[in-house]
């Protein structure tokens, strides 16, 4: 790593955000219980890949949406220190006006211009119950909406793949499957670590795998088979 007079360059800022369905669809059969879980367990895993890389400092957060749209953790707080509150299910699917509020946080006066590229996680069980385009259209008018690695989980079947598919943005990253717990905690790991891992050590880039986000490459998904709970 280079250096300045005075000492090593300060880590640049990675922040990871994740974009959750807390609706009263989520209450069903344990699906809003599952995502809390596995959000608690893939944190330790998390911690890990940022620890093994210095050069990115990993900041968390997260918006929660039903009714309405919320930061449900507001601060960009270091992952080391970071903990999860547990989301509570109401309401509908206001998907638009989460993405609104997170394209406030992506320009350029908020993002520091030496961050590396945000990642934005969107879980949903359902479709939008208000205006999703005009919502995608404002995170992707922010030039750091546009440079995001935005992916998405479809927690059952009654997921909108195709509006996770054009927040994703990419033709050739699909949604991650989400029937099952454990499908769920799966994808969830692999999302906060194998692509923070890609997002953080560009040296650790693979050739195979797509690219997205201003030339960050995803690594492959985990395959997991399971019987269909939701």
């Amino acid at each position: 790593m280079g250096r300045r007079p005075g000492g090593e360059l300060a880590a640049r800022p990675l922040h990871f955000i994740w974009i959750a369905d807390c609706s009263s669809s989520m209450a069903s059969d344990g699906k809003i219980q599952a995502l809390n879980q596995a959000i608690r367990e893939a944190l330790p895993h998390m911690k890990d890949v940022a620890a093994d890389n210095p050069n990115a400092e990993v900041l968390v957060r997260a918006v929660s949406f039903s009714s309405g749209a919320r930061w449900h953790v507001a601060d960009a707080t270091s992952v080391d220190s970071f903990q999860w509150p547990d989301l509570q299910t109401s309401g509908y699917t206001a998907m638009g006006e989460a993405l609104r509020l997170v394209a406030d946080q992506m320009k350029l006066e908020v993002m520091s211009k030496r961050a590396l590229p945000p990642v934005l996680v969107l879980l949903s069980d359902g479709q939008p119950t208000d205006d999703f385009g005009a919502g995608l259209q404002a995170l992707m008018n922010e030039p750091w909406g546009k440079k995001a690695v935005r992916l998405a989980i479809a927690i059952g079947s009654d997921a909108d793949r195709q509006v996770l598919q054009r927040f994703i943005g990419h033709p050739e990253i699909p949604p991650l499957e989400a029937n099952h717990p454990e499908a769920l905690v799966q994808h969830i790991r692999w999302a906060s670590t194998a692509v923070l891992q890609s997002v953080s050590s560009p040296a650790s880039r693979l050739a195979t795998a797509s690219q997205v986000g201003g030339n960050v490459v995803i690594p492959d998904s985990p395959s997991v088979e399971v019987d269909d709970v939701w």
